[in-house]
C-alpha cells in the first residue's frame, strides 16, 4: 500500500479562495460524451494565467480550477479567463464543453480511463465506479490561518451542506430518464467507501490521529482517498467544500464561491455553538432531502427537534451574512442566489423545462453548451 504523508499545515490566508470546476466533453454531432480530454489536454496553448485546465478521471471530463484569489471578483475573472480559453481550443477540437452534474443520456461502459497512475489506481481499485463516477462537481476551497481553524469550518461547514446542494442542483436526468431527484450526482459519489461526512472530530490532531487509523488499517492512503462532503486540504491550507454539481454557468459557481466565502467569514467571527454529534445524526437524512427534493427540502434540526423549509432557513442566512458579504465586496454575487430562493427556477429546473420543450435531451445539452460557454468573443468584438 503506497502511503501518503498528511505533512503539516500549509500557511494560507485568511478566506483566499480557490474554485475548481469538472466540465463534460461533449461531440458536436449528437451532443453524448466524448473521448477528447487527452487530445484537447495535448494541444493546449495556455500560459496559466488563469489556472490550470487538466486531466480527470475519464476521458469524457476535464477539471478547470482557478488561483489562488483573495475575492470573488478575481474568482470570476480567472473563470471567464479559463472559459475563454475552452472557448477557442474546444472549436479547434471540434468538441463542445458543459455544465451540469450529470451528462443526461451517457452510457458509462463506454468511458474510457486518462492515462495516469493516479487513475488506473483508482480504476484497479474500485472497478466499475471508476467509469460511474464521470460526474461532475464544484469544489470551492477556503483558506484558513489554522490548522485547528481548518478542523472547525470543516464542522461548521457540514451544517449547511443541503444549502450548497439545493442551490447548485443541476443534475435531473441520468441514464437518459428523470430521475426525480434535483442532484443525482452525489448518489454516484456517496458509492465510495469514504464518502459522507468529516467524523466528529475537534482538533487538527484528532484529525490526523484519525487519519493515521484510517490508514493504519489500511482503508486510506492519503487525503484524496477521503471523499467528504467537506474536508480539510491540508497541502492548499484550506477547507474544501465538494458537495456542488457543476453549475450551468460560471457566474453560478461564482455566486457559490461568494456563499461559502461570506459564510466561512460569519462562522469563523462568530463561532456559534457546534453540537457534531447530534448533527451526525441528521446529516445524511438532510442531505438526502437536499439532492432529492433541491429548495423544496425539509432540513431536520436536531436542536429544536423539528423540520424546517430550507428555502426558509436559506432566507434567513442569506440575510445573516450580508454584512459579511458587504465587508468582502462580493454582496452582488449572492443576489442569484437570493433570487432563486425567491422562487426563481434553478438549473434543475432549467434542464428538465428545455427537455420538456424539444422533447429529447440531445438539444437540452446543445444549449446547456451555449449556456456555459457564451458567444465567441472574437465574434462579438467583429459585430460592435
Amino acid at each position: 500500500m503506497n502511503i501518503q504523508p498528511l505533512g503539516e499545515f500549509s500557511d494560507s490566508a485568511a478566506l483566499s479562495l480557490g474554485v475548481e470546476l469538472e466540465l463534460q466533453l461533449v461531440s458536436r454531432r449528437d451532443f453524448d460524451l466524448t473521448r477528447g480530454a487527452t487530445d484537447l489536454i495535448g494541444s493546449l496553448d495556455y500560459d496559466g494565467r488563469f489556472g490550470e485546465i487538466k486531466l480527470e478521471i475519464t476521458e469524457s471530463m476535464i477539471e478547470i480550477s482557478t488561483l489562488a484569489r483573495s475575492t470573488v471578483d478575481g474568482i470570476a475573472a480567472d473563470l471567464g479567463g479559463l472559459r475563454d480559453t475552452l472557448r477557442h481550443h474546444c472549436e479547434r477540437n471540434n468538441i463542445a464543453v458543459c455544465g451540469g452534474g450529470t451528462h443526461p443520456f451517457h452510457r458509462w461502459p463506454e468511458r474510457r480511463i486518462c492515462p495516469g497512475d493516479r487513475f488506473n489506481d483508482l480504476y484497479q481499485r474500485y472497478g466499475y465506479l471508476a467509469k460511474q463516477f464521470t460526474v461532475f462537481g464544484q469544489h470551492i476551497h477556503v483558506g484558513c490561518t489554522s490548522a485547528d481553524d481548518a478542523i472547525w469550518l470543516t464542522q461548521a461547514l457540514g451544517v449547511y451542506v443541503p444549502a450548497f446542494i439545493a442551490l447548485s442542483a443541476s443534475s435531473p436526468f441520468v441514464d437518459g430518464v428523470d430521475s426525480f431527484y434535483q442532484s443525482a450526482r452525489l448518489n454516484a459519489v456517496s458509492a465510495f467507501p469514504l464518502s459522507g461526512q468529516c467524523p466528529p472530530l475537534n482538533s487538527w490532531q484528532e484529525f490526523t490521529e484519525h487519519f493515521a487509523f484510517l490508514q493504519a488499517c489500511g482503508i486510506a492512503q492519503g487525503i484524496k482517498d477521503l471523499y467528504w462532503d467537506v474536508r480539510p486540504k491540508p497541502e492548499f491550507g484550506t477547507v474544501e467544500l465538494r458537495v456542488c454539481d457543476t453549475p450551468l454557468t460560471i457566474e453560478q459557481a461564482t455566486s457559490l464561491a461568494a456563499l461559502a466565502q461570506s459564510l466561512a467569514r460569519w462562522l469563523l467571527r462568530t463561532r456559534p455553538p457546534l453540537d457534531t454529534a447530534k448533527q451526525a445524526h441528521v446529516a445524511r437524512y438532510n442531505k438526502f432531502q437536499a439532492c432529492r427534493y433541491g429548495l423544496e427540502a425539509m432540513i431536520s434540526d436536531p436542536q429544536a427537534l423539528c423540520q424546517t423549509p430550507l428555502k426558509q432557513t436559506l432566507s434567513s442566512l442569506l440575510e445573516t451574512i450580508s454584512e459579511d458579504a458587504r465587508e468582502l465586496a462580493c454582496e452582488r454575487w449572492l443576489s442569484p442566489l437570493k433570487q432563486a430562493v425567491a422562487g426563481h427556477a434553478g438549473d434543475a429546473d432549467w434542464l428538465r423545462a428545455r427537455e420538456k420543450q424539444h422533447g429529447n435531451l440531445n438539444d437540452v445539452v446543445r444549449e446547456a453548451s451555449q449556456r456555459l460557454i457564451g458567444p465567441d468573443s472574437e465574434n462579438q468584438e467583429k459585430t460592435r
